[in-house]
């Protein structure tokens, strides 16, 4: 099992930038998916089923992104410091939610499940929330 711990969340004005990180333990060869998702404010009842993918790492080592996100949000990993990162800009009022860091060791679930899909990733941060006001 894999412990992954966030932070980087905070509150921001609209058009502002934060840097999530999220810091895993447990695998050190590098064999891991990962990506962010969030979820956002009051859906909880949910449970996981709200969970939006926002940048996720293919286990080729190619990225994917939610729509609404391209082009302001960028996904990157450092191996070495077992980290991964989400670089957030020109953020937005609707991008305000609890992110969360998942992870897939050995990338066994992408082998069959879309890596945007909560269902692909067996192990998740407790969530760092982002408040972005206009």
């Amino acid at each position: 099992q894999v412990q992954l711990v966030e932070s980087g969340g905070g509150s921001v004005q609209a058009g502002g930038s934060l840097r999530l990180s999220c810091v895993w333990s447990g695998v050190t060869d590098g064999n891991i998916c990962m990506g962010w998702f969030r979820q956002a404010p009051g859906t909880e009842r949910e449970g996981m089923t709200e969970r939006e993918g926002v940048a996720v790492f293919n286990s080729d080592g190619s990225t994917n992104y939610a729509e609404s996100v391209k082009g302001r949000f960028t996904i990157s990993k450092d191996n070495a410091k077992t980290t991964l990162y989400l670089q957030m800009s020109s953020l937005k009022p609707e991008d305000s939610a609890m992110y969360y860091c998942a992870a897939d060791p050995g990338c066994v679930l992408a082998k069959v499940v879309d890596r945007m899909h909560f269902m692909g990733y067996s192990d998740w941060g407790q969530g760092t929330q982002v408040t972005v006001s206009s």
